[in-house]
């Protein structure tokens, strides 16, 4: 099969050298200048992402922070042509949210999407650990496989002293803490993602999990998300007025994230903490 023309040759080779040659391509996801293909070979199966475009600095910038991190699943990264290139292992698992689903639909399931909830706190706490923030958690970007939670999508994974670039905007707007959404308000680079503000958007993040809702209650506040803009909607968060939805279809677990929600930074658990709090119930 040959290979689709938007992949440099630079990344084709790459793939090659790790899955074996004949490789199969299919494309996965192309939005917003990047494209990611499985790639299929007799040796294994990658991810390929290329960014291209407004896609190059932010393709470039996720490939560095594998590497400075020592991703396990990481495999080479690369810019060529006006394109940049990462390629990782193929990760087999489903994501947090697709844990969830049957938590969603009907109830069930909610021991398996706790201990998963407690795993994607313990990837989050190690990254915590070693000085970084992912600074973009979401429902998707953990992975859950037989050798754990591996977290994705980490173009905007940050430390002190590291290129945050001039596009961060504070990952999903649903998810900002009302002092990161302050923070970022102000214009001044680079925003310093702490990890309190992390670990409101995972409490965030496994509450949207839970209940298929964003946390916040934009109706009760009179907001419509749907007709303000990112900026205005970071406005309103930063206010810290926007209250949570009482909406408590799973009250036992919501119980524990409602305090992290609600609290000032200093008084929030790490992310370990968290996980803890969620392994009781």
């Amino acid at each position: 099969m040959s290979t689709p023309s938007p992949i440099p040759a630079a990344a084709q080779a790459a793939a090659s050298e790790h899955c074996g040659r004949g490789l199969v391509f299919i494309e996965v996801t192309d939005r917003r200048g990047s494209a990611v293909w499985k790639a299929a070979g007799p040796k294994g199966t990658a991810a390929l992402k290329v960014g291209r475009g407004e896609g190059v600095e932010i393709t470039a910038r996720e490939a560095a922070a594998l590497a400075a991190l020592a991703a396990d699943y990481f495999v080479s990264g690369g810019v060529t042509h006006g394109a940049a290139w990462l390629i990782t292992d193929w990760l087999e698992g489903p994501s947090t949210w697709e844990v969830f689903a049957p938590v969603r639909a009907d109830g069930t399931g909610r021991e398996q999407a706790l201990a998963a909830a407690a795993d994607l706190c313990a990837a989050v706490a190690s990254l915590h650990a070693a000085g970084w923030v992912h600074a973009d958690l979401q429902p998707s970007h953990g992975i859950h496989t037989t050798s754990g939670v591996k977290l994705i999508d980490l173009a905007w994974a940050w430390r002190p002293g590291w290129d945050q670039g001039t596009e961060f905007n504070g990952g999903m707007t649903h998810l900002l803490s009302p002092e990161l959404a302050a923070a970022i308000l102000t214009g001044e680079k680079p925003v310093a993602v702490t990890a309190a503000a992390e670990v409101y958007a995972l409490a965030g993040t496994v509450w949207t999990c839970a209940t298929g809702t964003w946390p916040l209650d934009y109706e009760a506040a009179g907001i419509n998300p749907k007709t303000c803009t990112p900026h205005e909607l970071r406005q309103h968060i930063a206010t810290g007025r926007v209250p949570v939805t009482a909406d408590r279809p799973w009250p036992e677990l919501q119980d524990v994230l409602l305090p992290v929600l609600l609290a000032d930074p200093a008084n929030r658990p790490t992310a370990g903490e968290l996980g803890k709090m969620l392994e009781s119930l």
